[in-house]
Protein backbone atom coordinates (compact mmCIF):
# COMPACT_ATOMS: atom_id res chain seq x y z
CA UNK A 1 0.00 0.00 0.00
CA UNK A 2 1.42 3.71 -0.60
CA UNK A 3 0.27 6.37 1.76
CA UNK A 4 1.13 10.21 1.38
CA UNK A 5 2.48 12.55 3.89
CA UNK A 6 1.01 15.64 3.65
CA UNK A 7 4.18 17.86 5.49
CA UNK A 8 2.62 21.54 6.72
CA UNK A 9 3.62 22.64 10.06
CA UNK A 10 5.60 20.03 10.89
CA UNK A 11 8.99 19.93 9.29
CA UNK A 12 10.86 17.03 10.83
CA UNK A 13 11.08 13.78 10.79
CA UNK A 14 11.97 12.96 13.75
CA UNK A 15 8.53 12.28 16.32
CA UNK A 16 6.03 13.03 13.62
CA UNK A 17 3.00 11.44 14.48
CA UNK A 18 1.51 11.23 10.99
CA UNK A 19 4.51 9.94 9.52
CA UNK A 20 5.30 7.78 11.63
CA UNK A 21 1.86 5.96 11.13
CA UNK A 22 2.59 6.38 7.89
CA UNK A 23 5.83 4.56 7.71
CA UNK A 24 3.87 2.06 9.70
CA UNK A 25 0.83 1.10 7.82
CA UNK A 26 2.09 1.34 4.07
CA UNK A 27 4.55 -0.38 1.96
CA UNK A 28 5.59 3.20 0.26
CA UNK A 29 5.12 6.50 1.51
CA UNK A 30 5.07 9.85 -0.45
CA UNK A 31 6.60 12.91 1.17
CA UNK A 32 5.14 16.34 -0.02
CA UNK A 33 4.72 19.78 0.79
CA UNK A 34 2.20 21.46 -0.98
CA UNK A 35 2.92 25.08 -1.73
CA UNK A 36 0.30 27.18 -0.43
CA UNK A 37 -0.98 29.82 -2.63
CA UNK A 38 -2.51 31.68 0.35
CA UNK A 39 0.43 32.03 2.08
CA UNK A 40 2.52 32.97 -0.20
CA UNK A 41 0.21 36.15 -1.26
CA UNK A 42 -0.60 37.00 2.09
CA UNK A 43 1.11 40.51 2.84
CA UNK A 44 1.18 39.88 5.97
CA UNK A 45 3.81 37.51 5.49
CA UNK A 46 7.08 38.76 5.57
CA UNK A 47 10.83 37.42 4.34
CA UNK A 48 11.92 36.36 7.40
CA UNK A 49 9.40 33.36 7.49
CA UNK A 50 9.57 32.58 3.86
CA UNK A 51 13.30 32.30 5.08
CA UNK A 52 12.84 29.96 7.14
CA UNK A 53 10.17 27.45 5.74
CA UNK A 54 12.61 27.42 2.75
CA UNK A 55 15.37 26.66 4.95
CA UNK A 56 13.42 24.17 6.74
CA UNK A 57 12.48 22.33 3.93
CA UNK A 58 16.03 21.89 2.83
CA UNK A 59 16.76 20.57 5.83
CA UNK A 60 13.68 18.15 5.44
CA UNK A 61 14.76 17.59 2.09
CA UNK A 62 18.35 15.80 3.00
CA UNK A 63 17.11 14.17 6.36
CA UNK A 64 14.56 12.21 4.39
CA UNK A 65 17.41 11.41 1.94
CA UNK A 66 19.05 10.05 4.83
CA UNK A 67 16.16 7.38 4.86
CA UNK A 68 15.49 6.87 1.25
CA UNK A 69 12.91 8.94 0.03
CA UNK A 70 12.81 12.41 -1.43
CA UNK A 71 10.43 15.75 -0.67
CA UNK A 72 7.92 16.53 -3.47
CA UNK A 73 7.32 20.01 -4.09
CA UNK A 74 3.53 20.70 -5.55
CA UNK A 75 2.11 23.74 -6.23
CA UNK A 76 -1.47 24.01 -4.68
CA UNK A 77 -4.29 24.82 -3.87
CA UNK A 78 -4.10 21.22 -1.76
CA UNK A 79 -7.38 20.56 -2.90
CA UNK A 80 -6.22 19.76 -6.10
CA UNK A 81 -2.67 18.88 -5.85
CA UNK A 82 -3.64 15.77 -3.52
CA UNK A 83 -6.16 14.30 -5.56
CA UNK A 84 -3.54 14.44 -8.04
CA UNK A 85 -0.94 12.68 -6.18
CA UNK A 86 -3.47 9.77 -5.74
CA UNK A 87 -3.65 9.31 -9.05
CA UNK A 88 -0.23 9.31 -10.26
CA UNK A 89 1.06 7.21 -7.52
CA UNK A 90 -1.87 4.66 -6.89
CA UNK A 91 -1.56 5.88 -3.22
CA UNK A 92 -4.46 4.91 -1.00
CA UNK A 93 -4.48 7.58 1.62
CA UNK A 94 -3.45 10.79 2.76
CA UNK A 95 -1.75 11.22 6.04
CA UNK A 96 -1.54 14.75 8.01
CA UNK A 97 -0.71 16.24 11.22
CA UNK A 98 -3.72 18.63 12.33
CA UNK A 99 -3.54 22.48 12.57
CA UNK A 100 -5.46 24.75 14.10
CA UNK A 101 -6.41 28.17 13.23
CA UNK A 102 -9.69 29.31 10.75
CA UNK A 103 -7.64 29.00 7.38
CA UNK A 104 -5.74 25.63 7.91
CA UNK A 105 -8.97 24.04 9.50
CA UNK A 106 -11.37 24.74 6.28
CA UNK A 107 -8.25 24.04 4.16
CA UNK A 108 -8.31 20.46 5.81
CA UNK A 109 -11.56 20.35 5.16
CA UNK A 110 -11.50 21.18 1.43
CA UNK A 111 -8.65 18.63 0.95
CA UNK A 112 -9.96 15.80 2.61
CA UNK A 113 -13.01 16.26 0.33
CA UNK A 114 -11.48 16.10 -2.68
CA UNK A 115 -9.31 13.05 -1.60
CA UNK A 116 -12.10 11.34 -0.82
CA UNK A 117 -14.02 12.17 -3.53
CA UNK A 118 -11.06 11.15 -5.58
CA UNK A 119 -11.53 7.83 -3.80
CA UNK A 120 -8.82 8.07 -1.23
CA UNK A 121 -8.33 8.29 2.77
CA UNK A 122 -7.42 11.58 4.63
CA UNK A 123 -6.19 10.60 7.93
CA UNK A 124 -5.44 13.45 10.30
CA UNK A 125 -3.29 13.22 13.50
CA UNK A 126 -2.90 14.93 16.83
CA UNK A 127 0.64 15.95 16.96
CA UNK A 128 1.30 20.06 17.62
CA UNK A 129 0.26 20.15 21.17
CA UNK A 130 0.89 18.12 24.00
CA UNK A 131 -2.28 17.78 25.32
CA UNK A 132 -5.49 18.36 22.77
CA UNK A 133 -8.10 21.28 22.91
CA UNK A 134 -10.87 18.39 23.05
CA UNK A 135 -9.08 16.71 26.50
CA UNK A 136 -9.33 19.42 29.12
CA UNK A 137 -12.47 20.89 30.14
CA UNK A 138 -13.33 22.33 33.45
CA UNK A 139 -15.79 21.03 35.66
CA UNK A 140 -18.88 22.13 33.91
CA UNK A 141 -17.35 21.34 30.86
CA UNK A 142 -16.47 24.24 29.48
CA UNK A 143 -13.61 25.33 27.96
CA UNK A 144 -10.42 27.14 30.04
CA UNK A 145 -10.31 30.76 29.70
CA UNK A 146 -7.93 31.87 32.25
CA UNK A 147 -4.64 30.47 32.16
CA UNK A 148 -3.79 29.28 35.87
CA UNK A 149 -6.80 26.79 36.10
CA UNK A 150 -5.93 25.82 32.56
CA UNK A 151 -2.20 24.94 33.39
CA UNK A 152 -3.08 23.09 36.89
CA UNK A 153 -5.16 21.28 34.61
CA UNK A 154 -2.45 20.97 31.63
CA UNK A 155 0.40 20.09 34.27
CA UNK A 156 -1.63 16.75 35.91
CA UNK A 157 -2.91 15.72 32.10
CA UNK A 158 -1.19 12.40 29.94
CA UNK A 159 1.52 13.72 27.40
CA UNK A 160 2.42 11.61 25.21
CA UNK A 161 6.47 10.45 24.45
CA UNK A 162 8.60 11.44 21.61
CA UNK A 163 8.50 8.73 18.80
CA UNK A 164 11.45 7.68 17.03
CA UNK A 165 11.75 8.54 13.30
CA UNK A 166 11.46 5.90 10.75
CA UNK A 167 14.83 4.00 10.09
CA UNK A 168 14.15 3.70 6.38
CA UNK A 169 10.91 4.82 3.68
CA UNK A 170 10.87 3.99 0.39
CA UNK A 171 9.50 6.08 -1.79
CA UNK A 172 9.03 6.26 -5.43
CA UNK A 173 10.71 9.05 -7.73
CA UNK A 174 7.84 11.86 -8.98
CA UNK A 175 8.13 15.05 -10.16
CA UNK A 176 7.77 18.27 -8.47
CA UNK A 177 8.79 21.65 -7.93
CA UNK A 178 12.31 21.88 -7.13
CA UNK A 179 12.87 24.25 -4.08
CA UNK A 180 15.16 26.51 -5.90
CA UNK A 181 12.30 27.75 -8.50
CA UNK A 182 9.93 28.55 -6.27
CA UNK A 183 9.46 32.37 -7.24
CA UNK A 184 8.49 33.53 -3.84
CA UNK A 185 11.99 32.39 -2.50
CA UNK A 186 13.85 33.30 -5.36
CA UNK A 187 15.32 36.79 -4.21
CA UNK A 188 15.44 35.61 -0.68
CA UNK A 189 19.32 35.72 0.47
CA UNK A 190 20.58 34.71 3.59
CA UNK A 191 20.53 36.61 6.59
CA UNK A 192 22.98 35.49 9.38
CA UNK A 193 20.89 37.42 11.99
CA UNK A 194 17.41 35.94 11.53
CA UNK A 195 16.46 32.50 12.91
CA UNK A 196 17.95 29.73 10.65
CA UNK A 197 15.66 27.39 9.97
CA UNK A 198 15.52 23.49 9.61
CA UNK A 199 15.33 20.59 12.34
CA UNK A 200 19.39 20.19 12.51
CA UNK A 201 19.16 24.16 14.11
CA UNK A 202 16.32 23.39 16.21
CA UNK A 203 18.09 20.42 17.75
CA UNK A 204 21.08 22.00 18.40
CA UNK A 205 19.30 24.90 20.25
CA UNK A 206 17.61 23.36 22.18
CA UNK A 207 20.85 21.31 23.19
CA UNK A 208 22.38 24.74 23.66
CA UNK A 209 19.53 25.94 26.13
CA UNK A 210 19.88 23.02 28.26
CA UNK A 211 23.58 22.89 28.57
CA UNK A 212 23.65 26.06 30.40
CA UNK A 213 20.69 28.97 30.05
CA UNK A 214 17.53 25.92 30.94
CA UNK A 215 19.33 26.40 34.74
CA UNK A 216 19.08 29.78 34.92
CA UNK A 217 15.72 30.50 33.27
CA UNK A 218 13.89 31.51 36.15
CA UNK A 219 15.92 34.71 36.71
CA UNK A 220 17.43 35.26 33.40
CA UNK A 221 14.41 35.10 31.05
CA UNK A 222 13.15 38.64 31.88
CA UNK A 223 16.33 39.98 31.16
CA UNK A 224 16.40 40.83 27.30
CA UNK A 225 19.90 41.80 27.41
CA UNK A 226 21.13 38.03 27.91
CA UNK A 227 20.71 35.26 26.51
CA UNK A 228 18.76 33.59 29.01
CA UNK A 229 15.52 32.24 26.85
CA UNK A 230 15.08 29.01 24.09
CA UNK A 231 14.88 30.91 20.99
CA UNK A 232 12.42 27.74 20.20
CA UNK A 233 9.58 29.97 19.06
CA UNK A 234 10.38 29.14 15.35
CA UNK A 235 10.75 26.05 15.54
CA UNK A 236 7.66 25.01 17.44
CA UNK A 237 5.96 27.00 15.37
CA UNK A 238 7.08 25.41 12.32
CA UNK A 239 7.41 21.79 13.70
CA UNK A 240 10.77 21.33 12.79
CA UNK A 241 10.83 20.29 16.40
CA UNK A 242 8.05 18.84 18.63
CA UNK A 243 6.32 19.92 22.04
CA UNK A 244 7.23 16.28 22.79
CA UNK A 245 10.70 16.30 22.32
CA UNK A 246 11.23 20.00 24.18
CA UNK A 247 9.45 18.38 26.94
CA UNK A 248 11.17 15.27 27.18
CA UNK A 249 14.17 17.40 27.23
CA UNK A 250 12.74 19.31 30.23
CA UNK A 251 12.05 16.06 32.37
CA UNK A 252 15.78 15.48 31.70
CA UNK A 253 17.01 17.99 32.96
CA UNK A 254 15.11 18.28 35.72
CA UNK A 255 16.03 15.00 37.29
CA UNK A 256 19.64 16.02 36.97
CA UNK A 257 19.53 19.36 38.06
CA UNK A 258 19.46 20.76 41.70
CA UNK A 259 17.09 22.52 43.20
CA UNK A 260 17.55 26.51 42.01
CA UNK A 261 17.98 24.72 38.36
CA UNK A 262 14.77 22.46 38.87
CA UNK A 263 12.43 25.38 40.05
CA UNK A 264 14.01 27.36 36.58
CA UNK A 265 13.03 24.48 34.60
CA UNK A 266 9.53 24.31 36.05
CA UNK A 267 8.97 27.96 34.58
CA UNK A 268 9.75 27.29 31.10
CA UNK A 269 7.67 23.84 31.15
CA UNK A 270 4.73 27.06 31.86
CA UNK A 271 5.59 28.56 28.69
CA UNK A 272 4.92 25.32 26.79
CA UNK A 273 1.54 25.85 28.64
CA UNK A 274 1.04 29.54 27.86
CA UNK A 275 1.67 28.27 24.27
CA UNK A 276 -0.90 25.81 24.28
CA UNK A 277 -3.46 28.01 26.04
CA UNK A 278 -3.53 30.10 23.28
CA UNK A 279 -4.18 27.57 20.99
CA UNK A 280 -6.50 26.00 23.16
CA UNK A 281 -8.68 29.33 22.77
CA UNK A 282 -8.22 29.64 19.26
CA UNK A 283 -9.97 26.52 18.89
CA UNK A 284 -12.72 26.37 20.67
CA UNK A 285 -13.14 30.97 20.15
CA UNK A 286 -12.01 30.58 16.44
CA UNK A 287 -13.63 34.33 16.11
CA UNK A 288 -10.63 35.64 18.83
CA UNK A 289 -8.31 35.55 14.62
CA UNK A 290 -10.49 38.28 13.62
CA UNK A 291 -11.61 39.65 16.55
CA UNK A 292 -11.07 40.80 20.17
CA UNK A 293 -11.88 37.56 22.99
CA UNK A 294 -14.08 40.81 24.90
CA UNK A 295 -15.90 42.27 22.07
CA UNK A 296 -16.55 45.56 24.20
CA UNK A 297 -12.65 46.40 23.34
CA UNK A 298 -13.54 46.37 19.58
CA UNK A 299 -15.65 49.29 20.19
CA UNK A 300 -13.60 51.55 22.39
CA UNK A 301 -12.51 54.59 20.88
CA UNK A 302 -9.19 53.33 19.44
CA UNK A 303 -7.07 55.72 18.25
CA UNK A 304 -6.03 56.67 14.34
CA UNK A 305 -2.41 57.84 14.63
CA UNK A 306 0.01 56.92 11.12
CA UNK A 307 2.55 59.02 12.84
CA UNK A 308 3.03 57.26 15.96
CA UNK A 309 2.32 53.84 14.73
CA UNK A 310 5.38 54.54 12.27
CA UNK A 311 7.81 55.64 15.54
CA UNK A 312 6.62 52.59 16.91
CA UNK A 313 7.85 50.46 13.51
CA UNK A 314 10.77 52.06 13.56
CA UNK A 315 12.10 52.53 16.71
CA UNK A 316 11.81 56.07 17.36
CA UNK A 317 9.41 57.07 20.20
CA UNK A 318 11.66 58.10 22.33
CA UNK A 319 11.31 55.84 25.02
CA UNK A 320 14.48 53.78 25.16
CA UNK A 321 13.07 49.67 25.65
CA UNK A 322 10.42 50.14 23.50
CA UNK A 323 12.78 51.64 20.77
CA UNK A 324 15.84 48.66 21.16
CA UNK A 325 12.72 46.03 21.15
CA UNK A 326 11.43 47.43 17.56
CA UNK A 327 14.86 47.46 16.19
CA UNK A 328 15.72 44.19 17.33
CA UNK A 329 12.35 43.23 15.67
CA UNK A 330 13.87 44.70 12.71
CA UNK A 331 17.17 43.68 12.52
CA UNK A 332 17.19 39.76 13.26
CA UNK A 333 12.93 38.97 12.80
CA UNK A 334 12.74 37.84 16.67
CA UNK A 335 11.91 40.04 19.72
CA UNK A 336 12.44 38.89 23.42
CA UNK A 337 9.20 37.98 25.00
CA UNK A 338 9.60 40.85 27.57
CA UNK A 339 10.14 43.27 24.69
CA UNK A 340 7.32 42.04 23.55
CA UNK A 341 5.08 42.87 26.31
CA UNK A 342 6.42 46.22 26.40
CA UNK A 343 6.54 47.52 22.76
CA UNK A 344 2.82 45.76 22.69
CA UNK A 345 1.45 47.54 26.03
CA UNK A 346 2.96 51.25 24.30
CA UNK A 347 1.29 50.62 21.37
CA UNK A 348 -2.35 49.80 22.97
CA UNK A 349 -1.60 51.61 26.11
CA UNK A 350 0.05 54.84 25.33
CA UNK A 351 -0.53 54.95 21.67
CA UNK A 352 -4.01 53.80 22.31
CA UNK A 353 -4.31 52.06 18.42
CA UNK A 354 -6.15 48.43 18.38
CA UNK A 355 -3.99 45.74 18.90
CA UNK A 356 -4.78 44.30 15.70
CA UNK A 357 -2.29 46.82 14.27
CA UNK A 358 0.36 45.24 16.50
CA UNK A 359 -0.69 42.21 15.75
CA UNK A 360 -0.37 42.06 11.70
CA UNK A 361 3.02 44.00 12.16
CA UNK A 362 4.19 41.64 14.30
CA UNK A 363 2.83 38.77 11.43
CA UNK A 364 4.48 40.34 8.99
CA UNK A 365 8.04 40.89 10.99
CA UNK A 366 8.66 38.00 12.87
CA UNK A 367 9.95 34.56 11.75
CA UNK A 368 8.16 32.73 14.98
CA UNK A 369 4.91 34.81 14.00
CA UNK A 370 2.14 31.66 14.84
CA UNK A 371 -1.67 33.23 14.62
CA UNK A 372 -2.25 31.49 18.18
CA UNK A 373 0.61 32.82 19.63
CA UNK A 374 1.04 36.29 18.23
CA UNK A 375 -2.96 36.66 18.80
CA UNK A 376 -3.22 35.47 22.52
CA UNK A 377 -0.24 37.61 23.11
CA UNK A 378 -0.93 41.17 21.69
CA UNK A 379 -4.67 40.75 23.34
CA UNK A 380 -3.24 39.88 26.77
CA UNK A 381 -1.41 43.35 26.07
CA UNK A 382 -3.81 45.20 25.12
CA UNK A 383 -6.47 44.20 27.97
CA UNK A 384 -9.05 42.61 25.06
CA UNK A 385 -7.84 38.96 26.18
CA UNK A 386 -8.57 36.18 28.25
CA UNK A 387 -8.00 37.59 31.52
CA UNK A 388 -10.38 37.80 34.51
CA UNK A 389 -9.36 41.46 35.07
CA UNK A 390 -6.64 42.84 32.71
CA UNK A 391 -7.62 46.80 31.78
CA UNK A 392 -5.00 47.92 34.43
CA UNK A 393 -2.00 46.03 33.18
CA UNK A 394 -0.04 48.68 31.79
CA UNK A 395 3.80 48.27 31.31
CA UNK A 396 5.42 51.49 32.26
CA UNK A 397 8.50 51.66 29.51
CA UNK A 398 10.98 53.43 31.97
CA UNK A 399 10.45 51.23 35.41
CA UNK A 400 10.06 47.98 33.12
CA UNK A 401 13.61 49.10 31.52
CA UNK A 402 15.06 49.70 34.95
CA UNK A 403 14.05 46.59 36.10
CA UNK A 404 14.79 44.15 33.66
CA UNK A 405 17.79 46.21 31.75
CA UNK A 406 19.26 48.03 34.43
CA UNK A 407 22.78 47.86 32.78
CA UNK A 408 21.19 49.08 29.52
CA UNK A 409 22.72 46.55 28.02
CA UNK A 410 19.96 45.49 25.90
CA UNK A 411 19.06 49.24 25.02
CA UNK A 412 23.07 49.69 24.15
CA UNK A 413 22.96 46.73 21.23
CA UNK A 414 20.20 47.88 19.32
CA UNK A 415 20.05 51.63 20.03
CA UNK A 416 24.00 52.65 19.44
CA UNK A 417 23.19 56.71 19.57
CA UNK A 418 22.62 55.91 23.52
CA UNK A 419 25.74 53.75 23.79
CA UNK A 420 27.03 56.51 26.03
CA UNK A 421 24.57 57.57 28.12
CA UNK A 422 25.11 57.13 31.96
CA UNK A 423 23.19 54.14 33.43
CA UNK A 424 21.05 56.40 35.64
CA UNK A 425 19.60 58.23 32.66
CA UNK A 426 19.81 55.13 29.80
CA UNK A 427 16.40 54.41 30.56
CA UNK A 428 15.00 58.04 30.59
CA UNK A 429 17.70 60.47 28.32
CA UNK A 430 15.41 63.14 28.26
CA UNK A 431 16.21 63.70 31.88
CA UNK A 432 20.03 64.56 31.02
CA UNK A 433 20.58 68.13 31.37
CA UNK A 434 22.13 69.34 28.09
CA UNK A 435 26.04 69.23 29.43
CA UNK A 436 25.55 65.24 30.45
CA UNK A 437 23.85 65.18 27.07
CA UNK A 438 27.14 66.75 24.91
CA UNK A 439 29.23 64.06 27.07
CA UNK A 440 27.49 61.36 26.23
CA UNK A 441 27.54 62.54 22.72
CA UNK A 442 23.32 62.40 21.92
CA UNK A 443 21.90 65.41 22.33
CA UNK A 444 17.61 65.01 22.61
CA UNK A 445 15.86 65.97 19.93
CA UNK A 446 18.48 65.61 17.54
CA UNK A 447 20.29 62.00 18.21
CA UNK A 448 17.80 60.57 19.68
CA UNK A 449 13.74 61.77 20.00
CA UNK A 450 12.15 63.03 23.01
CA UNK A 451 9.30 61.13 23.76
CA UNK A 452 6.49 61.23 21.48
CA UNK A 453 3.56 60.72 24.14
CA UNK A 454 3.46 60.95 28.32
CA UNK A 455 3.50 57.80 29.77
CA UNK A 456 1.60 58.97 32.85
CA UNK A 457 -0.47 60.99 30.99
CA UNK A 458 -1.39 58.27 28.33
CA UNK A 459 -2.14 55.54 31.45
CA UNK A 460 -5.15 57.68 32.75
CA UNK A 461 -6.22 57.79 29.43
CA UNK A 462 -6.18 54.01 28.89
CA UNK A 463 -7.56 53.40 32.18
CA UNK A 464 -10.72 55.46 31.82
CA UNK A 465 -11.12 53.98 28.12
CA UNK A 466 -10.54 50.02 29.35
CA UNK A 467 -12.66 50.61 32.46
CA UNK A 468 -15.83 52.37 29.92
CA UNK A 469 -15.41 48.57 27.96
CA UNK A 470 -14.97 46.09 31.16
CA UNK A 471 -18.53 47.97 32.18
CA UNK A 472 -20.45 47.41 28.66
Amino acid sequence: MTLIHWFRRDLRVEDNTALVRAARDGERVVPVFVLDDHYAEDPDVGPARFRFLRESLEDLDRRLAAIGARLTLRRGPAARALPALLAETGADAVYANAEIGPYPERRDREAAAAVEAAGGRFRSFEDALLVPPEALATEKGDPYTTFTPFSKRWLAAGKSDPLPAPPALDSPEIPGVPIARVRAWRDLAPDPAAPRGGAGEALAALARFFEGPAARYGDDRDRPGLAGTSRLSPHLHFGTVSARTVRAAAEAAWREGAPEARESIRRFVLELAWREFFHHVLFHFPRVASESFRPAFDEMAWKDDPGGVEAWKRGRTGYPLVDAAMRELARTHWMHNRARMVAASFLTKDLHVHWKTGEAWFEHELADADLASNNGGWQWAAGSGTDAAPYFRIFNPVLQGRRFDPDGRYVRRFVPELARVPDAKIHEPWTMTPEEQRTAGCVIGRDYPAPIVDHARERAVALAMSRGSTRR
